[in-house]
């Protein structure tokens, strides 16, 4: 039972095409469970947007684990743990990374996604990241910023329409220098000093 919120962008094919995968449909439950709504969308829209760019260069990838690391890139976000070093995006790779192993994922996989989510909040990717980690980054950015929106033109547009964020880009920005300022998540015991 998924969020009625998110049944625009689940109808999707990309999307449509992988529920009935047992990590796919992991991958949403979790992120149904540790996100708040407005950043679970952006996670839903920053992969289709990111399947959107591989489909159009024909670039091959591994689907279902870009699904689980579009679901985990921003979990460092919400909790109450302190962050250490690498801020929130190395707390959401570790995060993957435990979901992974859980559902016995091989370590090479592992290690692909969970850079992939490492590195995602870098203003470019690195030279040598994998399609995963180009594709995510992608997403991401252009999700939140509009950059790289010619790449896919329209994309963007049309999956706010169908699942709006009002001021998302705003104040997912403000948390997430909240986050680098204080090396700890919003509202943690840490912070309370």
């Amino acid at each position: 039972m998924l969020p009625e919120a998110w049944q625009p962008l689940l109808g999707r094919p990309a999307l449509a095409e992988l529920l009935g995968h047992p990590l796919a449909g992991a991958a949403l439950t979790e992120m149904c469970r540790l996100l708040p709504p407005h950043v679970a969308v952006h996670s839903l829209r920053t992969f289709l947007l990111a399947d959107a760019c591989a489909r159009t260069h024909g670039t091959a990838y591994d689907r279902v684990g870009l699904l689980a690391a579009a679901a985990f890139h921003d979990a460092g976000l919400v909790g109450r743990t302190p962050l250490g070093r690498g801020g929130f995006p190395c707390r959401s790779a570790q995060l993957l990374d435990h979901f992974l192993a859980r559902h016995q994922v091989g370590m090479g996989r592992r290690t692909t996604l969970t850079r992939a989510v490492r590195e995602h909040m870098r203003p470019f990717p690195a030279r040598d990241a994998g399609p995963e980690a180009r594709l995510l980054h992608f997403g991401v950015w252009l999700d939140v910023t509009g950059r790289g929106e010619r790449k896919v033109p329209g994309d963007r547009r049309l999956l706010a329409g169908l699942a709006p964020t009002p001021w998302f880009a705003v104040s997912f920005s403000a948390r997430v220098v909240a986050c680098g300022l204080r090396r700890v998540l919003p509202g943690s015991p840490v912070t309370r000093q």
